[in-house]
């Protein structure tokens, strides 16, 4: 028997141990973990942001309606009148002169119509005792009611001076903000056309004007009437408004018309809103962005901006399904609200979608979902 040393038969036991571990092949890492939620349906308010502009809500140009010369401005450019202020004076001596002309034409045909009917009463009674010919009697009575129609006449011709002369003191059609004056002081104005002088707008409230695209209408219509969404009627839709800059103009509104036929230069239809605005902040011709509130999505989803992803594709998120492997899943989310993202179409109740570790998870691979509470959404539980 031959006696191996006890240091070579370490060594050989060594050699062969480690010839055994690498022939083993090296253990797999453990699947990454990341942080997932749960989703649920949900009713959404359904919105549209659309650019407007704003117009008073009622606007009446101020004209010369009689001819004369412009001789006094009473009010003070850009302040508030009230209906029924005077806003200028047009000279008033050629329309008085015209008022005495027509009221001495008037009494004028007063005294030949009270002449015509004394000689028709004359000639009445006359006519019984023969003393005057059927034919007298018909003139006389004739000339009565000419003399009549004169005096009615004349009235209309006073009538009509008089409110001449009470247009010689321009007053304001409505309450509201009385513009620039169009006119100086001793211009002629009213001189064969109505001379625009000022201009007074109705700023408390004022209209918001917006336009919706046939294609979005038409859109939200056949949403509702498969039941995706609950449209409001026209005057319970609310509308916000927020100024170009982006800040809240803190006035909300009611749309409160909706145009019946579409602009066939946009492709568009016309809505309008009403705004309240006490102070007189808002202005006619400003821009502003109004957010409509035109209802609700019934069966809709919350995702985080960053649980959302894009690609050339489209949009899309990971959700974690059977086994606990990683899909891609395309969605259909067209709506940012505030700090998340409304899902309409791509995802069901309850599915848990990554939220954190988003560029460790990979399509096809497993992965240890762990929940986690993400801005705005619902963890998912277990």
């Amino acid at each position: 028997m031959i006696r191996i040393p006890r240091t070579l038969a370490l060594a050989l036991t060594c050699t062969a141990l480690i010839a055994c571990q690498k022939s083993q092949p090296p253990a797999a890492p453990p699947p990454p973990e990341v942080g997932i939620i749960q989703v649920q349906p949900q009713a959404v308010p359904l919105t549209r942001d659309l650019v407007g502009r704003l117009s008073p809500f009622r606007s009446a140009d101020v004209r010369a309606r009689v001819a004369g010369v412009l001789v006094k401005r009473v009010y003070a450019e850009g302040s508030d009148v009230k209906e029924g202020d005077v806003l200028f004076e047009i000279d008033p001596a050629p329309l008085k002169a015209t008022l005495a002309s027509a009221q001495a034409g008037l009494t004028q045909a007063q005294a030949a119509a009270a002449n015509a009917k004394a000689a028709a009463n004359r000639a009445r009674e006359l006519i019984g005792k023969n003393y005057v010919s059927r034919s007298d009697l018909d003139n006389a009575e004739a000339t009565e009611r000419t003399t009549a129609a004169q005096v009615q006449q004349a009235r209309a011709e006073v009538q009509t001076a008089q409110i001449n002369l009470g247009y010689a003191t321009v007053r304001a059609p409505i309450s509201g903000r009385a513009g620039q004056q169009q006119v100086t002081e001793g211009a002629l104005v009213g001189q064969g056309t109505a001379t625009l002088l000022t201009t007074i707008d109705q700023l408390d409230p004022v209209y918001a004007n917006f336009t919706l695209s046939v294609s979005d209408l038409d859109q939200l219509r056949e949403a509702a009437s498969h039941g995706a969404i609950t449209l409001l009627e026209p005057n319970k839709a609310e509308v916000a408004l927020t100024r170009q800059d982006g800040t809240p103009t803190g006035r909300n509104g009611v749309l409160d018309f909706s145009d019946v036929t579409v602009d066939p230069a946009t492709g568009s239809v016309a809505l309008r809103a009403q705004i309240a605005n006490p102070d007189r902040t808002l202005l006619p011709g400003m821009y502003v962005t109004g957010s409509l509130s035109l209802g609700q999505i019934n069966q809709a989803f919350l995702i985080p901006q960053s649980v959302l992803q894009r690609d050339a594709q489209g949009a899309y998120v990971l959700v974690v399904g059977e086994g606990d492997k990683v899909e891609r899943r395309p969605v259909k989310a067209d709506t940012l609200r505030k700090d998340a993202w409304i899902v309409t179409d791509g995802i069901k109740a309850g599915e848990r979608l990554v939220a954190d570790g988003i560029q460790k998870a990979r399509p096809g691979q497993p992965v240890k979902p762990v929940a986690t509470a993400d801005a705005g959404a619902k963890p998912a539980q277990g």
